[in-house]
């Protein structure tokens, strides 16, 4: 009923296991909870709970039952006469004062604060179209709620916080994370190009009036490639940018981009390919400005760039 009422008339059971301490209950829905919707139900559920209603039982027929607005429950046949469940009451003004009411053959708790606390522990995906809570009941989910204490405090003492702090505390590290992963990052782009090396050691020659830069990299992140050429065309104004990224793999990543004006002369797609072959990789693909390709083979990596700057000087 909690399910029904905070995601809509449309949520229908699909199975259900129901023991002393735990749950599982299987409805339909086409999407993943939020931490919202799932806190809503716990609520509503554990408010019930609170009421300490008693759990009525009544023998009458299938449509006496539903018309009174019982729920049947998934793949349930049902004979003349029927077991119907009650419990729970909705607050007054409510057409229905009964929380919920289903035609049910199962045993239950004598009132509701029998069941003294129910923990949704997990929201999932049970079928196309179908979700899947599981929760604990009673002194399973005190002793649940008492371990995920434990972990909290356990955490607050590593991040030498108070527990109240924690994901205060958690957030600050991970925006510091992200910050040092950044800074690293450009400084690893800053080096690859040159930044901090001595000069004239840039990796740029000049080539037939054309200038060139040609490097090695290692320990740069894949997708930072593409803008390391960006950076690179830009530091030579007119030129080409081939430039070799090494893996822990063995495997080679080359990358090749010409400036606008010289792509009428070459093609970084032709000249990355020239590169890729000898890396012993197979085409290379892009546009006349910025192209890339692979190779197996890393430690061909200078030969590959020799093989660019022939094709360049040529």
């Amino acid at each position: 009923e909690a399910l029904r009422e905070t995601l809509g008339s449309h949520v229908a059971q699909k199975g259900s296991l129901v023991e002393p301490d735990r749950l599982r209950f299987d409805f339909s829905h086409n999407k993943a909870m939020s931490a919202e919707e799932i806190g809503s139900v716990e609520a509503m559920a554990n408010a019930v709970v609170l009421q300490n209603d008693e759990v009525t039982t009544r023998l009458m027929t299938v449509d006496e039952a539903i018309a009174e607005g019982a729920m049947a429950l998934f793949g349930e046949k049902y004979g003349d006469e029927v077991r119907v469940v009650s419990m729970g009451l909705r607050p007054e003004g409510n057409n229905r004062r009964i929380y919920s009411l289903e035609l049910c053959g199962g045993t239950h708790a004598r009132r509701t604060g029998d069941i003294g606390l129910i923990k949704i522990v997990s929201e999932s995906a049970s079928a196309a179209g179908v979700r899947r809570i599981e929760a604990f009941a009673g002194e399973a989910a005190r002793r649940y709620l008492d371990a995920q204490d434990k972990r909290v405090h356990a955490a607050a003492s590593v991040l030498r916080v108070t527990p109240v702090d924690v994901v205060h505390r958690i957030e600050t590290l991970l925006d510091e994370r992200k910050k040092l992963e950044r800074e690293l990052a450009e400084a690893k782009k800053q080096l690859a190009l040159g930044g901090g090396a001595a000069k004239g050691d840039e990796g740029i020659s000049e080539l037939g009036g054309v200038k060139l830069m040609a490097r090695v990299i290692k320990g740069i992140n894949p997708k930072d490639m593409k803008g390391l050429v960006d950076d690179g065309k830009a530091k030579l104004g007119s030129g080409v940018v081939a430039l070799v990224g090494l893996n822990e793999e063995g495997r080679a990543g080359l990358i090749v981009g010409v400036t606008q004006d010289l792509t009428k002369r070459f093609n970084a797609v032709d000249l990355v390919r020239i590169g890729s072959e000898v890396l012993g990789g197979k085409g290379g693909g892009g546009r006349p400005d910025m192209a890339q390709a692979g190779g197996p083979d890393a430690s061909k990596a200078e030969a590959a760039l020799q093989a660019i700057k022939d094709a360049v000087a040529a």
